[in-house]
């Protein structure tokens, strides 16, 4: 039985074994030494690959380490996951799902069935559908109740609906178009949806629902919120069409809080919510780059999915930085992973990486817990 099916003890595999065993074998590793003892350790471990390169050089590990993830890699049938995750085989076994949010960015002659049906068509329509609605937006022709064009746009969401838009739109600051200021709104907290509203005028915001189920308690309560702002402002029923859009796959809601069906962007129980910007949830990040670069961006996530399956796991990069959380988070107790910024852009990652670990739900840095404790390198 596949492992992605049927999860098994893998530390009851012989790879497994191994790894403990170098473990212990690795407990007076220096990585100062490491490269003083091999001028070539920064070309051994580092890649490029798809107009990304990787530096792995100063990890706890040596080529015998990474020889033994591999190993392990190999013996769960690894490349075999892999397939099955692009052919649209149930991996999600707890919920009984395929995870395809690798389809949103395939070509258009692209072939893929989920339930004996072509999933492609459907995937394309929706972009397209993206690419009208950013055009008509860009454009000045999307206009609000007084016939102003739209010059904000709140994406109103929660978690995978949020996070993710909001990261890469800041992370592409540089790409931002003019004309068309992108917001979030993701605390149930009255104060920021008011601070935000300070900002903003009715007759010329568009708000963007992303709930799959359209009943979602936050981002609900902030979507009644936003409602009644803009009738207050001097905005109708019969007009809120022009301000309200959503993403959801429950229509009938969306259409009793006054959004028309023809605005309303589908989404699929096939795409998890954390991997979702590449479908309608990634619309506002769509609205703040523009549609040539958010489909240039998923042309890049097709290729790193290119070489994901094509390339040998010792030069994987996917692989190989998963390879290295299994490493650290199961063979030398690290139970934090702490990403921090490298550009003034990403600005909602940490500026330092000593003692203070990024929060995403808080939105802010805090200390490290004792039992996150920092793994010597010395």
């Amino acid at each position: 039985m596949a492992y992605y099916r049927t999860p098994h003890d893998v530390t009851t595999l012989p790879a497994w074994q191994a790894l403990n065993q170098h473990r212990d074998n690795m407990h007076d590793f220096s990585m100062r030494e490491a490269f003083n003892a091999d001028p070539q350790r920064f070309n051994q471990f580092t890649l490029s690959s798809c107009g990304l390169f990787l530096d792995y050089s100063k990890n706890l590990i040596n080529a015998e380490t990474r020889n033994l993830l591999v190993g392990l890699a190999n013996e769960v049938d690894l490349k075999g996951a892999i397939k099955a995750l692009f052919d649209g085989e149930i991996v999600n076994a707890s919920e009984g799902r395929p995870a395809l949010h690798t389809a949103l960015r395939r070509p258009v002659g692209d072939k893929l069935s989920v339930n004996g049906v072509n999933v492609m068509p459907e995937v394309h329509k929706v972009l397209n559908q993206i690419t009208d609605l950013v055009g008509r937006i860009h454009d000045g022709l999307w206009r609000g109740y007084t016939e102003k064009p739209i010059t904000d746009v709140v994406n109103i969401g929660i978690g995978g609906s949020f996070l993710g838009p909001e990261l890469v739109s800041e992370a592409l600051l540089s790409y931002a178009q003019k004309g068309v200021r992108c917001h979030y709104l993701a605390n149930i907290d009255g104060s920021e949806f008011h601070e935000l509203t300070q900002k903003l005028r009715a007759e010329t915001t568009l708000f963007i629902v992303s709930s799959k189920s359209f009943n979602t308690l936050e981002t609900l309560k902030n979507a009644q919120a936003a409602r009644a702002w803009y009738l207050a402002q001097g905005g109708s029923e019969a007009e809120l069409y022009r301000h309200f859009i959503a993403v959801s796959s429950n229509n009938a809601a969306a259409v009793a809080f006054g959004i028309r069906e023809e605005n309303i962007f589908p989404m699929w129980d096939w795409v998890g919510g954390r991997y979702s910007l590449w479908s309608a949830i990634g619309l506002p990040i769509a609205l703040a780059i523009g549609m040539s670069n958010f489909k240039e961006l998923l042309s890049g996530a097709y290729t790193m999915d290119q070489h994901f399956q094509s390339a040998p796991f010792e030069q994987n990069m996917p692989v190989l930085l998963a390879l290295l959380g299994v490493w650290y988070g199961n063979f030398w107790g690290a139970q934090a992973t702490q990403s921090c910024r490298t550009t003034t852009t990403c600005v909602t990652s940490p500026s330092t990486c000593n003692s203070w670990t990024w929060n995403p739900t808080a939105r802010a840095c805090v200390r490290t817990a004792p039992r996150c404790r920092p793994i010597p390198v010395r």
